[in-house]
């Protein structure tokens, strides 16, 4: 049985970090399998009309098929090449919520993620997605700086 490692990206440098590391980790424990995700952040609290929702719902193929080709595809084929199993998906909702559903419906050891600097006032309001990963994960959480 292989080692899981869910990752969350969010195609900055932050994710580029988090891959980085679990790469890494991925190599001192051997038979590892690297799952990077992609979360869509949609927020019940956003306040927003009916059509807007769905404008946004007609949207969400077309946003998972952009954030598939520009952000997990190229990190996945890039862990391939330097002979890392790895894979990868791109899914709508909460980000804390998800990457935890998917280390549970993969079975994965722990969930990495990077720190951010973005701030302002939705960050003081609603928290941070990486506060809320921490504080709920089912699996240890590894916050790479």
């Amino acid at each position: 049985m292989s080692a899981k490692i869910v990752v969350g990206l969010d195609g900055s440098g932050a994710g580029s970090r988090a891959v980085s590391y679990a790469e890494k980790v991925a190599r001192l424990i051997g038979n590892c399998e690297i799952i990077l995700v992609y979360v869509i952040e949609w927020s019940p609290y956003s306040f927003q009309t009916a059509e807007e929702n769905a404008q946004r719902h007609k949207r969400r193929e077309e946003e998972i098929k952009t954030a598939m080709e520009r952000v997990v595809s190229p990190a996945v084929d890039a862990l391939k090449k330097d002979g890392v199993e790895a894979s990868g998906e791109v899914r709508h909702g909460d980000v804390a919520d998800l990457l935890n559903t998917i280390a549970v419906e993969r079975g994965a050891d722990q969930i990495i993620v990077a720190r951010t600097s973005e701030g302002g006032i939705k960050r003081r309001i609603f928290g941070s997605s990486t506060a809320n990963l921490v504080m709920h994960a089912s699996v240890p959480v590894t916050v790479v700086g």
